[in-house]
């Protein structure tokens, strides 16, 4: 039997990778990755409000908490927010479909890609079939990346906690639909008539000095399936904008 074991990254860094609501139809002729997948565990089987993508509690509930982390498909916080089917390799005791997750954190394991949570871990497994999943601790498997899909959310912009109105603003991006990865955010400086750029300060939270006032709108590039593009959220922040609180920005990524 192989002992589950892993070692993190970052101390402060519990893994998720969250599992959410994605296109139904998964056809089993299009290409795997093979790689590895363990599990990590926590008092309620939920996800944690830590981890190096900055997703906060986002993290912890999100698709009912079925999550784990990545290592390789992190991409230096670029792979925040990214959808992916994992599916175990034991066919006595591993469903045909496996799990589908959403990048939220960063971690290394035994020669693994996937730290799941113990919610996600067991939705690979076969009716009755979790518990002897779980002894092996580290499983074969095989995953893809698919497209993300939140039903009755449009891209949201949080206000990261450690913002300081008016000084300093950071923000995070959360329900990033599509099969997307953000690689830059602009901000628009109205009395300049220019975009200025904001900084990844740590997966996918995106900071920037002395905005400007008044109402924010921001500007993203994007790259997916229709390529490098930018995507703009006018007057996404209001100009009393708060520390902790999600902005609905009206509008979903292609």
């Amino acid at each position: 039997m192989i002992i589950m074991g892993f070692a993190l990254k970052y101390g402060y860094s519990i893994l998720c990778v969250v599992a959410v609501a994605l296109l139904p139809a998964i056809s089993h002729s299009q290409d795997y990755t093979c790689s590895r997948a363990t599990y990590f565990g926590s008092p309620d089987c939920l996800g944690t409000p830590t981890g190096a993508c900055g997703f906060g509690g986002y993290g912890r509930t999100v698709n009912d908490a079925n999550v784990a982390g990545v290592s390789r498909l992190f991409k230096n916080g670029t792979g925040c927010g990214g959808c992916y089917q994992v599916r175990c390799k034991a066919s006595n005791l591993c469903s045909d479909d496996g799990v589908n997750v959403v990048v939220t954190d960063y971690g290394e394991g035994d020669k693994t890609d996937f730290i799941l949570s113990t919610r996600a871990y067991a939705r690979m497994a076969r009716p009755n079939m979790a518990l002897e999943l779980f002894a092996y601790g580290v499983v074969d498997v095989e995953f893809r990346r698919i497209p993300c899909r939140y039903n009755g959310y449009n891209l949201m912009f949080k206000v990261h906690e450690h913002s300081r109105f008016p000084e300093y603003l950071a923000i995070v991006l959360l329900y990033q639909a599509g099969q997307n990865e953000i690689l830059a955010v602009e901000l628009r400086q109205e009395d300049c008539k220019e975009w200025r750029g904001m900084r990844r300060a740590y997966g996918a939270v995106w900071d920037i000095p002395n905005p400007p006032k008044g109402a924010i709108s921001l500007k993203l590039q994007v790259c997916g399936s229709a390529g490098v593009t930018w995507v703009q959220a006018d007057n996404v922040l209001p100009s009393d904008w708060k520390a902790g609180v999600a902005y609905d920005s009206a509008i979903q990524l292609p």
